[in-house]
C-alpha cells in the first residue's frame, strides 16, 4: 500500500470513528476536526430530514449515537448521496435491536424511505389518456410511481405522541404515490383495494371490469354487487394518478 493510500485509509477511519482512530499523523488536529464534523453533520442532517418521524422518537444523544454507529458499522455500497437513506434503512434492518428502539422502527423507516424514494424516482408519467364512457372499460395499469404497501403497524399515524406498542389486529394497507404534479401522497386502503392494485400491476393493461370479475370470484361475491362501488373506486384511483389509462 502506498503512503498516500495509507493516509486516505487513516483519514476515512478517523472520520468514521474519531473516538477510536487517531487519524493520519502530520495533519493538524484542527483540519482533521473540520473533515470529521463536515461528514458527520452532512449525514446527520440528511438522515434527520429524510426520517423526521424516526428522528422525533429519540433524544439527541441517542440519535447522534445511531448516526455514528451507522457510519462506523455499515459499509455503504453506493457513492451517491441520495442513496444514503436506502443504505440507512438496510443498516436498521441488519443491526441488533436496542432497548430504546420502538417495535415499529423498521416499518416506520421503510415508510419514510418510500416517500423519499418516490420523490427522487426518475420515472415520469405521460399525460393521462381520456377514459372511455365507462371507466371500467378502459385499459388500465398501476402507475410505476405508485407503491402498494402493507405494514403490521399504522405507520402513517405514528408520531412522538402516538407510539403503538403492539401491531394492529389487521395489516395497515397504504398506497404511496407521486402524481403528475410531482407531489408524493399516500392513501390508506383496505385489503380488497390492495388486491385490486396488485392485479393491475402487470405488463399488460387490463380493464377494470376484468379485474373486478377476478375479485368477485375470489370473494365468492356477485359481480353486479361490486360494480357500483368498484366503478367509483377505479375512477378515484385514476383521478389520483394511481391507475393509468393506457393509450388506445
Amino acid at each position: 500500500m502506498s503512503s498516500f493510500q495509507q493516509v486516505q485509509r487513516e483519514l476515512t477511519q478517523f472520520i468514521r470513528d474519531p473516538e477510536h482512530c487517531a487519524g493520519p499523523s502530520g495533519i493538524e488536529s484542527r483540519r482533521l476536526e473540520i473533515y470529521r464534523d463536515l461528514f458527520f453533520n452532512n449525514i446527520h442532517g440528511f438522515l434527520s430530514n429524510g426520517f423526521p418521524v424516526c428522528r422525533s422518537l429519540y433524544c439527541d444523544a441517542d440519535w447522534d449515537a445511531m448516526v455514528r454507529d451507522f457510519m462506523i458499522q455499515y459499509q455503504c455500497s453506493s457513492p451517491y448521496f441520495l442513496k444514503i437513506a436506502e443504505e440507512f434503512l438496510a443498516y436498521l434492518q441488519q443491526r441488533n435491536k436496542l432497548d430504546n428502539d420502538p417495535p415499529f422502527l423498521i416499518e416506520l423507516a421503510h415508510y419514510e424511505w418510500v416517500e423519499l424514494a418516490l420523490d427522487v424516482a426518475e420515472e415520469e408519467l405521460a399525460p393521462q389518456c381520456d377514459a372511455t364512457d365507462d371507466v371500467l372499460s378502459s385499459q388500465l395499469s398501476l402507475s410505476p410511481l405508485a407503491w402498494s404497501l402493507a405494514y403490521q403497524f399504522p405507520v402513517h399515524l405514528i408520531s412522538s405522541d402516538n407510539q403503538p406498542t403492539q401491531p394492529g389486529d389487521d395489516p395497515t394497507y397504504i398506497v404511496v404515490y407521486r402524481n403528475r404534479a410531482d407531489s408524493v401522497e399516500f392513501l390508506e386502503i383496505n385489503a380488497v383495494t390492495a388486491r385490486l392494485l396488485a392485479l393491475f400491476d402487470g405488463e399488460t393493461p387490463q380493464t377494470g371490469l376484468s379485474v373486478l370479475s377476478i375479485i368477485a370470484d375470489e370473494l365468492a361475491s356477485n359481480l353486479e354487487s361490486l360494480l357500483g362501488f368498484g366503478r367509483e373506486l377505479v375512477a378515484q384511483l385514476v383521478s389520483l394518478d394511481i391507475l393509468i389509462i393506457a393509450e388506445s
